[in-house]
């Protein structure tokens, strides 16, 4: 049969008839389906389409041990935080109809091209800047389930960007690896404290060719402040998320479209020497309380 722009669909499907995998071979359909149907509706010349491959060959190129250009791209097309947003539904209705809850529980968010670094084990109260720097500030939070029962022991994977909005792996010489990175264990009130510094809004990497589309685009690549946070625990559903900085530049037109209203939190002022020094910090600094609500698994 010969291949033709009507038949284009049915023919490349019909070659994954045999797919022993029915997920596979139904992912595979729909993709074929829908990327036959965008290559109709765009008409792409042939050297458009070699600029396309060369486009997502160059993704690839960009991407090591300390970078995810491919995950950047999928965050600044707005995948990453569609699935992201689909997968929290379903979640959450797994476990709505096993236990009546589950609406309740902390929004997730994208996981970001710099989760490329193990985050060093730290104790509670442990501070994640290891350079000198920035505005010290104090982040403390509790992990429950969505009754408020307590979450003892859960783990708190955090990494943010310095006051300059630099991860440590985007500027080795000026910060050892692990900085802003700290993993951490709830108490036995799943209760969890660390110190830090305020984080700044700053621009994802353009220095490839996610750079280049946005730059192509006339689309911003800026993020508002933000720290990171995977946090999990036996028999929860584990959640990718962050909390923003209130007052932030960009909360309303994040790069990736990460923002949500229930993750935005003040770091306010505190003014008081006593309890700067207990928490061996300086005065004045800023605190931030962040609880995580945590699914159960259904």
């Amino acid at each position: 049969m010969d291949f033709s722009e009507t038949d284009s669909v049915d023919a490349v499907v019909a070659s994954f008839a045999d797919t022993p995998d029915p997920r596979l071979r139904e992912v595979m359909t729909s993709l074929v389906t829908h990327l036959h149907g965008f290559l109709r509706d765009a008409r792409p010349s042939l050297a458009e389409w070699e600029a396309a491959i060369d486009f997502l060959t160059a993704i690839g190129q960009k991407c090591d041990e300390h970078r995810q250009e491919f995950i950047l791209f999928s965050d600044v097309l707005g995948a990453s935080m569609l699935v992201e947003t689909m997968e929290a539904s379903r979640q959450a209705g797994g476990a709505s109809a096993a236990t009546g809850e589950g609406l309740d529980a902390t929004s997730s968010t994208v996981l970001g091209p710099f989760h490329v670094v193990a985050s060093p084990e730290r104790a509670l109260g442990d501070t994640i800047s290891l350079v000198d720097g920035g505005e010290p500030c104090l982040i403390t939070g509790r992990v429950t389930a969505p009754d408020g029962t307590p979450v003892p022991g859960a783990q708190l994977d955090v990494w943010q960007a310095d006051e300059k909005g630099f991860y440590d792996v985007q500027v080795p010489d000026a910060q050892p690896l692990g900085n802003g990175r700290g993993l951490f264990t709830a108490d036995d009130d799943g209760r969890y404290h660390f110190r830090s510094i305020v984080p700044a809004h700053y621009p994802i990497p353009t220095d490839g060719p996610v750079g280049q589309l946005l730059t192509a685009t006339r689309r911003h690549p800026y993020r508002p402040a933000h720290v990171h946070f995977i946090v999990q625990a036996e028999g929860y559903v584990p959640v990718t998320t962050h909390v923003f900085v209130a007052g932030s530049p960009y909360l309303d037109s994040d790069a990736v479209f990460a923002v949500k209203q229930a993750l935005v939190r003040d770091f306010a002022p505190v003014d008081d020497a006593d309890t700067a020094a207990r928490l061996g910090l300086p005065n004045p600094f800023r605190r931030a309380e962040f609880d995580v609500v945590l699914q159960p698994v259904a």
